[in-house]
Parts: C-alpha cells; sequence; structure tokens
C-alpha cells in the first residue's frame, strides 16, 4: 500500500502537509489528528481516507488493537464530517444558485452524481451508500455530497457512513496483506 500513497493522497491538490502529518502521527495525541483529517476528508478535502493506517500511532499496544483504534477513530471522523456535508447538502437544495450554477458546468455533476446516486439510493437506500463509500482508493466525497443532498435521516447517514468508513479501511487491509502474501 506504501507505494500508492502518494500518488492518492492529498499530496495532489497542495495538501502533502497534511498528508505528512497524518504519516508522522505518533501517541494518543495521533489519533486528534487522524480524527481532524477523516472529518476533514468527508467533506471538504479531495483525496482518499486510507493514508490513516500509515499512522505510527505507538500507543503501547498489539498491532490488531492499533489498527481497530485508528479504524474507529477515522470512522467516527469521517460520520462527523459526513454529517457536516450533509446539513450543508441540505442547505444546497434550497440555494437555488448554487444547484444551478453545477446544472450549468461544463461537466453536468449534479446530473451525473444524482443519476447515479439516485440509482444506489432507490435500490439500496443507506447500505448502498455503506458499501459506496467501502471502495477503497476512490475520493467518497462526491458521493457523501450526492447522496446529502437526496437524504433527510441525519442519524441514519452518519450510521451509513461510519459503516462505509469501517469497511474502506477493513477492505484496504484485506487488499495489502493479500499483496504483501502473494510478494
Amino acid at each position: 500500500m506504501e507505494a500508492f500513497v502518494p500518488l492518492l493522497t492529498t499530496e495532489l491538490f497542495g495538501f502533502e502537509w497534511l498528508t505528512r502529518l497524518v504519516r508522522s502521527a505518533t501517541g494518543w495525541g495521533g489519533l486528534v489528528i487522524i480524527f481532524v483529517y477523516s472529518f476533514l476528508i468527508a467533506f471538504a478535502l479531495p483525496g482518499v481516507s486510507e493514508i490513516v493506517l500509515l499512522a505510527p500511532l505507538n500507543l503501547g499496544l498489539s498491532t490488531e488493537l492499533r489498527l481497530a483504534v485508528i479504524i474507529l477513530v477515522s470512522a467516527l471522523g469521517k460520520a462527523a464530517g459526513s454529517v457536516f456535508a450533509f446539513h450543508i447538502g441540505q442547505e444546497a437544495k434550497e440555494a437555488g444558485p448554487v444547484i444551478r450554477f453545477l446544472q450549468r458546468s461544463r461537466f453536468d455533476v449534479i446530473g451525473w452524481s444524482q443519476r447515479r446516486t439516485v440509482e444506489v439510493a432507490q435500490r439500496w437506500g443507506y447500505a448502498g451508500l455503506a458499501v459506496a463509500l467501502s471502495i477503497p482508493f476512490f475520493p467518497d466525497t462526491l458521493s457523501i455530497y450526492a447522496f446529502a443532498v437526496l437524504e433527510e435521516d441525519y442519524v441514519r447517514f452518519a450510521a451509513a457512513t461510519f459503516a462505509g468508513s469501517v469497511g474502506r479501511l477493513l477492505v484496504t487491509l484485506g487488499l495489502s496483506a493479500g499483496v504483501v502474501a502473494i510478494i
């Protein structure tokens, strides 16, 4: 996984200082860094959240327990950030100029994301959001905002983003272990 990180993190977008901060987070204070990073990834920063798995926290815990704590803190941060994005999405539904601007944009972001998100939401509901957010190395901010514009239940949204965040990090660990086992 380490080899892919420079290509798939906020380094591409000028936030390399934040990536370095996460990758050097140590001790219990490092959990605050992971929480804040995950919060920001959910609603504002481009990039992926898997970088938190590389934090060398040194908490005096076994590797498995350290990773479990990282996953829990990251998922809580991402769920909190997603609820913030959800609130922004609820406001955007009522902000006609924002929607009109995005609809007139060259890439029709609203049209594309709404079509895909409506398909997922209608077919799978919040479980679909959780599954979509479990896809490793794919920026999920667009999915969070697109889903936020369509749905209205804050608690279910937070639960789905929490589950999706945990799933994403577990899938990433599984893929990483598989690659290491092959090598």
